[in-house]
Formats: C-alpha cells, structure tokens, sequence
C-alpha cells in the first residue's frame, strides 16, 4: 500500500466531498478532470459518511484496479446514494456530514490466529459469498479477533463460524484512514 501525505488526504476529501454533493444535487457521479499524480496509483478504498456521529453510508472497492482517485470518487457517490441500508442522502442533509476514507492495502491470505484486532480488516469468502469488515469495526465494537471472524462471516451471509471451516477462505488487509475532522479546513465543498 503506497502511504498518503497530508496534501493527498486532502485532494482525496476534497474529490470525496464534490461526489457526494454533485451525486446528491445532480444525481450522477463527479466526473475527475485532473488526477494528481500521488492519486493515480491503484489502490481499494472505502469511503464512509457520518452525520451527527452516526453511520449515514459506507460503499467500498476491494480491488486496487483502478486509480485510488476514481475509486474515491465511485465510492463516495455509492455511499451517498446506493447503500442499500439507508435512503439516499439529501440536499439538506449535506452541511451535516462528515467523510472518512479508509485507503486500503492489497488483501493477503491469512489464517485466524494470525488476525490482529485494529490492524487488520478480514474478507470472509466462500464461493458467491463474500463479508467485508474495516480494520477500525473491531476496536468500535470491542470485539475479540474471533468475533471479527464470526461477525464477517455472518455478513458474508454465512454461519456464524464459517470461518473455521476449510473450505473458507479468510484475507486480511490494513488500512490508512482519514477524514475531514482530521483538517482545519478540509474541503471547499464542506457545508455546501
């Protein structure tokens, strides 16, 4: 995973925030005219959107196929608009969230002892299921490394242990997080 500087962390926010808006108020994804060069690098990404605290949205990309900047951008519309778990965001809800991105390393094959609650997110897959869980879930929720496993097993859409079975594959992955809270003056696009 290629590591971010502050000025990339910004660009990132600042590309994550004019998705979110433009998706919201034109409903169609930003499109990105000039991709600084420290962004083209293909990198996973998670973006999540809080409001008041509390989760509003979370979209991501495990793959790093594509510039960490489209991936940003994808990410922040989908998480605005697409979460199957909330109704789209609105206009009015806009000056009230706050962006976070988690810019993820390539995932790795790993066994369950080897899980370091914190450090790593887990991929639980087993044919067409598949469960995905940030680094940071674990250390919210005061979760051990086995109930990670057993939590992302289950939003694989898999028993509860799965995880323990051979014929599930678990890979990890880290991740570099930021967000808006993090600058001063993150984006020009806060609160529009």
């Amino acid at each position: 995973m290629f590591s971010l500087d502050d000025s990339g962390r910004r660009a990132l926010l600042i590309i994550a925030r004019k998705s979110v808006v433009e998706g919201v108020q034109c409903r169609r994804e930003s499109a990105l005219t000039s991709v600084p060069v420290a962004l083209r690098s293909p990198a996973g990404a998670f973006v999540t959107l809080w409001k008041r605290k509390r989760l509003r949205g979370c979209i991501g990309q495990l793959d790093a196929t594509s510039p960490v900047a489209l991936v940003v951008a994808h990410c922040a519309f989908g998480a605005a608009l697409e979460d199957p778990r909330f109704a789209p965001v609105s206009s009015e809800e806009l000056p009230e969230l706050e962006i976070e991105i988690s810019v993820l390393s390539p995932s790795f094959q790993i066994v369950a002892s080897q899980v370091i609650v914190g450090e790593h997110g887990v991929v639980i897959s087993r044919g067409h299921y598949r469960g995905v869980l940030l680094p940071k879930v674990a250390i919210e929720q005061g979760w051990s490394a086995e109930r990670l496993l057993d939590e992302t097993s289950i939003k694989a859409g898999l028993p509860r242990e799965a995880w323990r079975e051979p014929n599930t594959c678990i890979e990890a992955f880290t991740a570099e997080v930021f967000s808006e809270s993090d600058f001063a003056h993150p984006s020009p696009y806060a609160g529009a």
